[in-house]
């Protein structure tokens, strides 16, 4: 697909930096976590682009913990936004362009149909105002991948903590009011790919497709495990006991319309990387 240049990753200790340095593999890529780069001290942020002097940046370091963030929004803010602002000004001064990776929680999910790029946004949690924040620190010739329900075969996530519960034989509780679509680390590495090298600006939502709930998805992990999938209940938000701090977007569907009316191939259905995981999953157990 071309050449990138010399590229940084922030955040590569993360389920996707590991998928992210995975598919620039062969490429000049620096990939440094958050023991090594913390992306809120501004004087390092400028220090480090210097001296790697990259010529695209995927800005994939984020605190990514929802409830974590509602309960301590300055620091929300202050590695998801100020972070960005850093990240984005050791661009500009390097000459490089930033390719940052934000959420589906920058919507409020009260919308009666899929969300595309041009939707006004309305985050009901600290995490995602905060994500808003950092992308609002993006210039124009920047590219803004929003993308939900992240899950891959590193990391704590959704499907591991279900499969890891389930094969344990523990009793399993899960939301069926909450719609998203799952969304697989290496998947959507190599479209992060696709969009630094074409160059790609703008706002894209980048998603597997097919939507689910957490419920069916849960299901989906326990039946793909070998277990019976009756272990999995059904439950409402509003019945989670205890409650969660941040609120939910109850529809997080992401329409990807942006690399639909591109031309632009989507990314495949989620089945068909759930089940590469679960069976990796499997195999490692």
């Amino acid at each position: 697909m071309g050449a990138l240049g010399r590229l940084l990753v922030t955040g590569a200790g993360g389920a996707l930096g590991h998928s992210l340095l995975d598919v620039f593999d062969g490429d000049d890529v620096v990939g440094l976590g958050r023991d090594q780069l913390d992306v809120s001290d501004r004087d390092a942020v400028l220090q480090t682009i210097d001296h790697v002097a990259p010529d695209v940046i995927v800005h994939a370091g984020a605190w990514t913990d929802v409830d974590g963030c509602e309960l301590d929004p300055d620091r929300a803010f202050r590695v998801n936004a100020l972070g960005t602002r850093n990240v984005v000004e050791g661009a500009r001064l390097a000459g490089a362009r930033v390719v940052y990776v934000s959420t589906d929680y920058v919507f409020d999910g009260r919308s009666a149909r899929p969300y595309v790029e041009w939707d006004a946004t309305n985050p009901l949690s600290a995490y995602g105002r905060s994500k808003l924040g950092g992308e609002s620190e993006l210039g124009s010739g920047d590219t803004v991948v929003r993308t939900s329900w992240l899950c891959g075969s590193t990391g704590r996530n959704f499907v591991r903590t279900i499969f890891e519960r389930a094969t344990a034989g523990q009793p399993l509780r899960v939301v069926d009011d909450q719609q998203g679509c799952p969304t697989f680390t290496d998947d959507l590495a190599a479209m992060l790919r696709r969009l630094a090298v074409e160059r790609r600006p703008g706002v894209f939502h980048v998603t597997n497709q097919g939507v689910t709930t957490w419920f069916r998805l849960a299901r989906e992990v326990v039946e793909l495990a070998g277990l019976d999938p009756d272990q999995v209940q059904p439950c409402t938000t509003a019945e989670l006991d205890p409650p969660r701090p941040a609120p939910r977007p109850m529809l997080s569907v992401l329409d990807n319309a942006a690399l639909r009316l591109g031309g632009v191939p989507l990314l495949a259905d989620y089945h068909e990387p759930l089940e590469r995981l679960v069976k990796e999953l499997a195999t490692a157990s």
